[in-house]
């Protein structure tokens, strides 16, 4: 995840050298990753948005869960999508699948879980609070980012740890935010959460549950290696770049309507339809075009090798809002 803080423009360049901007993954903590991922069937309610652990993921009408297939493109789509081809790889790269290592792990608590102590050593001004119900033995992310994310069923509460370490009976983290499930509620202007944009970071995942159900009916999380120094709302904190034609966080996308899917099968078919439908946020500075999912061993890692095929061309922007700026 990359913060940007204007005053520290030069530390921030030097700290995304070497954070998850890169491809590149690391195998710290893969065997804390092979066990203990709590998978919960998404069941889809009325309007179609899941529930996870009787949970809604957020009201129906958050942005989240908005179809956004009819949607105006954005005037400067053309700009946007040239910009990210120019900076990195220029096709769909799912970040996740059948290896645990890949993907973002997460569990779920009840109401009663114990909550321990949370100490923030990076970004403590933007984070919330502990103690968390986040137990001591949830899974950590592999890479570098190493988030920890709990939702806790009862009371809906989703918690998200950023550069998270155990320390002797709590965790210690870079940063940590806290969500309510039912509420539309954002991050305070211009906070950042474990991700660089302010957004929760699992409402955004492909998860396998819900690929089972042959639908995904929400956004999906998106990285690009260069991001402008602005944010869209639901996004509350800005990239790392002056670029104007660079994409500011909470930018949305769209797999476009000509795009055929039609040769595309499995997981990939579903998630493309998803992405047609509801598009994707962009949320941090990471790979190019690098989807977010789940880390699950149930995966079809020959599915999901499809979406390699897409290219960044194959996207427009959704016309979202005004992009907004540190004062």
């Amino acid at each position: 995840m990359h913060r940007s803080v204007a005053p520290r423009l030069l530390v921030l360049m030097a700290f995304c050298a070497s954070c998850r901007c890169s491809p590149q993954r690391s195998f710290r903590a893969a065997q804390r990753l092979t066990l203990g991922v709590t998978s919960v069937p998404a069941t889809p309610t009325s309007h179609g948005a899941p529930v996870v652990a009787g949970c809604p993921i957020f009201p129906p009408d958050n942005p989240w869960n908005r179809d956004v297939s009819n949607d105006p493109v954005d005037p400067r789509s053309d700009r946007y999508i040239a910009n990210i081809q120019a900076h990195g790889p220029g096709f769909l790269h799912p970040d996740f699948g059948s290896n645990p290592q890949y993907g973002i792990p997460y569990v779920v608590v009840p109401a009663s879980q114990p909550r321990v102590s949370v100490t923030y050593n990076e970004y403590g001004d933007e984070s919330d609070p502990g103690p968390h119900p986040i137990p001591l033995d949830a899974p950590i992310e592999g890479g570098r980012d190493h988030h920890v994310i709990a939702i806790q069923s009862g009371t809906c509460r989703l918690f998200e740890l950023y550069h998270a370490e155990r320390s002797g009976n709590g965790w210690v983290a870079g940063s940590g935010a806290v969500f309510d499930l039912r509420s539309n509620g954002l991050r305070p202007e211009p906070w950042t959460s474990c991700d660089q944009a302010g957004l929760p970071i699992f409402p955004g995942l492909a998860r396998m549950d819900e690929i089972r159900t042959g639908a995904i009916r929400h956004a999906l999380r998106v990285t690009f290696e260069h991001t402008q120094d602005g944010w869209i709302l639901p996004a509350t904190h800005p990239g790392g770049d002056e670029d104007r034609d660079a994409p500011p966080m909470g930018l949305r996308f769209r797999l476009k309507r000509s795009y055929d899917i039609s040769r595309f099968r499995g997981a990939a078919r579903v998630i493309l339809e998803a992405l047609r439908s509801y598009g994707m946020f962009n949320a941090d500075t990471g790979g190019n075009w690098y989807l977010s999912g789940e880390a699950s061993r149930s995966w079809n890692d020959a599915d999901l090798d499809q979406l390699k095929d897409v290219p960044g061309t194959a996207f427009e922007v959704v016309q979202s809002g005004a992009i907004r700026r540190r004062p």
